[in-house]
């Protein structure tokens, strides 16, 4: 009698457990965060690229005026690939290109700066990375779309061209 219900109760068992995994399948935890935003950038110090001068960020934004605040290092694969639309999109006449330089050397960024072009019009440098975590960054590249001191989306990775336009009709 025992040898015909064990293995009835490793049936039942493992049929319980391929359900649990199952349902656990389906209901997916991943968490996705919100690109759209209505955020008011937060106040902070930072230094500016090529010096050791500190400047506040109620200095660098103003209202009234477009700002993609960029998130790049030089040992970034992706913010290589992204390169060449934010050398596009500098070239719009109604926003201003804010490189933020994260956790780099400074020699390896200015290389990089030199090899693809700079389309910032300008470059400060989060050296420890708190700037990019005040922001609510999760990685590098991230970009932040600015209006009138308030984050108005955020591009999670590199700058793509369907982002590319997505930022030209915002600030059109």
């Amino acid at each position: 009698m025992k040898s015909k219900i064990f293995p009835i109760i490793w049936f039942v068992i493992f049929i319980t457990v391929f359900f649990i995994f199952y349902k656990g399948l389906q209901n997916s935890n991943i968490y996705v965060p919100e690109n759209n935003i209505e955020k008011k950038i937060p106040i902070f110090e930072v230094k500016k690229f090529a010096s050791d001068n500190l400047i506040d960020s109620n200095q660098i934004f103003e209202s009234n005026k477009f700002y993609l605040l960029n998130i790049w290092a030089s040992w970034c694969v992706p913010c290589r690939e992204e390169h060449k639309y934010l050398v596009e999109l500098s070239k719009e006449k109604n926003i201003q290109l804010i490189g933020l330089n994260y956790k780099d050397k400074y020699e390896n960024a200015k290389n990089f700066l030199d090899e693809l072009n700079n389309p910032y019009n300008s470059i400060y440098s989060d050296q420890d990375g708190t700037i990019s975590i005040e922001l609510g960054a999760y990685g590098v590249p991230e970009s932040f779309l600015i209006y009138d001191n308030k984050i108005i989306k955020k591009i999670i990775g590199p700058i793509s061209q369907k982002s590319l336009f997505e930022i030209k009709d915002i600030i059109k």
